[in-house]
């Protein structure tokens, strides 16, 4: 199965229903546990890499390690660059052979957003790459991008009329979600996710996945919400799973470099796996 792009996977999972999982990757073994948990799971999967992670490994020894470990991939996979403010990293990335985008402009107003969003559409397209937009920035601070502040929210008319006139492929609305650790179940406007999608037929993008109860996924995913973001969830098991194992090789003296590799690993495998079956993506591997 060969690398298709973001529309593919998304549109169908937008049709039948069910969720695919947008995992942003740290490195190279997290990027390769997460194609080897989507294998296991029979799930496509959308890898998202962000800002920072772009900047620290860089977009050609990044998009080699995609290359390589995608070359016999064996479920639909695509590469998303997350959250990006930055027009010179997008059009860095969309050379590199990402296959799509997000370009989060959520700090302009929404006049000048929806007129930059318009022009890395039409440079997404010539790379055959498709766009993400939202107008809206999620609570939270991710990767150095963001704010702790509640957002504004726009109106339903707002956000209709920038999806329209932008032809963006998919959109991320702000519902009361928010990047990085809930203190407490969130409270989601799961009707706004209803209405945009009824009026705009457009796929939506769930950010701020880590925490939310099975039973949220589940309403929205049902509602239309496709891709489901998780970054905070992969970020904690790679830590806790780390200091976990080096507690214990500490204690017993052992320093196996390789061996704690293979243990954070299997973690990450399995939380991809988890993932697929709580959004019902399991098994649909085209």
């Amino acid at each position: 199965m060969p690398v298709v792009s973001l529309k593919e996977i998304v549109d169908r999972a937008f049709e039948a229903r069910y969720g695919v999982p947008a995992i942003n990757i740290v490195n190279d073994l997290t990027l390769e546990a997460v194609l080897a948990g989507a294998v296991e799971a029979k799930t496509p999967v959308i890898v998202q890499t962000s800002v920072k992670t772009v900047k620290s490994i860089g977009s050609d020894v990044l998009f080699a390690m995609w290359t390589a470990m995608t070359a016999r991939i064996e479920v639909p996979v695509t590469l998303h660059l997350d959250h990006c403010p930055e027009r010179a990293v997008i059009t860095e990335c969309l050379e590199r052979g990402w296959n799509s985008v997000l370009f989060d402009a959520s700090t302009l107003t929404v006049e000048e957003n929806q007129r930059q969003t318009v022009e890395v559409v039409a440079e997404a397209r010539r790379y055959g790459a498709h766009v993400e937009g939202e107008i809206e920035a999620i609570k939270g601070v991710e990767d150095g991008i963001g704010s702790d502040t509640e957002p504004a929210r726009h109106s339903l008319e707002t956000a209709i009329g920038f999806i329209r006139a932008t032809g963006v492929d998919v959109f991320a609305p702000s519902i009361g979600n928010a990047h990085g650790v809930y203190s407490k179940t969130p409270e989601l406007d799961f009707q706004r996710v209803t209405d945009i999608v009824e009026a705009t037929g457009v796929p939506i993008a769930l950010h701020g996945g880590s925490g939310m109860t099975p039973e949220q996924f589940t309403d929205l995913i049902s509602r239309g919400c496709a891709k489901v973001n998780i970054s905070t969830a992969l970020k904690i098991e790679f830590m806790k799973s780390s200091l976990a194992f080096l507690k214990q090789a500490e204690a017993a003296d052992k320093w196996d470099p390789p061996s704690l590799f293979r243990d954070v690993r299997t973690h990450i495998v399995d939380l991809t796996t988890g993932l697929a079956a709580t959004f019902g993506s399991a098994g649909k591997a085209w």
